[in-house]
């Protein structure tokens, strides 16, 4: 009766799902991917699923065994987790579709558009967005899932813009050609 009287109680825990090994970007996930495991409720990361829903869904980022699964780190809707109010995804096809490989989500880039040829009109360019978020890139593993082929996602990347920047970049590829620049925090 003493020892019972003076061991602790166990502190609560709930159920959640961490990644069961470590997972690459753009992985999608299978019942092998994750495991239930229990944590103090203060732990528990917002935007966190249920098994059913994460099963077929695909990896924005990449992520360690033992790492919680939530919506933000799957492509969707959650990428948005933390944006300005009224933030969009926008998706770019940038002009040189291997400089994809250059750029993981998380990195912020300034978005430029050039147009002309330098021949008979004018080279011109101008940044239609300063450093936005990258959400996705066709080139971390991203596949073209069920409205694309698989050639039509190459040289795509998503980024959070505000309502103003997704005005100037909805559709800027048919008007120029795309790139970008990888800036630091801090930098536009």
């Amino acid at each position: 009766m003493a020892v019972q009287q003076l061991t602790p109680q166990p502190d609560p825990t709930v159920s959640a799902w961490a990644a069961a090994r470590d997972l690459p970007a753009g992985k999608t996930l299978a019942a092998g991917d994750f495991a239930a495991v229990r944590v103090p409720p203060a732990v528990l990361p917002g935007g966190s699923l249920e098994q059913t829903a994460l099963a077929g869904k695909q990896l924005a980022v990449a992520l360690r065994q033992g790492q919680l699964l939530s919506d933000s780190l799957l492509v969707g809707p959650g990428l948005l987790a933390g944006s300005p109010s009224g933030a969009g995804a926008v998706p770019l096809r940038m002009a040189d579709p291997a400089s994809v490989q250059l750029v993981s989500p998380g990195q912020l880039v300034n978005v430029v558009m050039t147009s002309g040829n330098g021949y008979e009109q004018a080279a011109s360019s101008q940044v239609l967005a300063s450093a936005v978020p990258v959400l996705w890139t066709s080139a971390q593993g991203g596949r073209a899932g069920q409205w694309l082929d698989a050639g039509d996602a190459d040289g795509l990347m998503v980024v959070a813009a505000d309502p103003d920047q997704a005005r100037r970049l909805a559709g800027a590829s048919t008007q120029g050609k795309l790139f970008f620049v990888l800036v630091g925090p801090g930098v536009g």
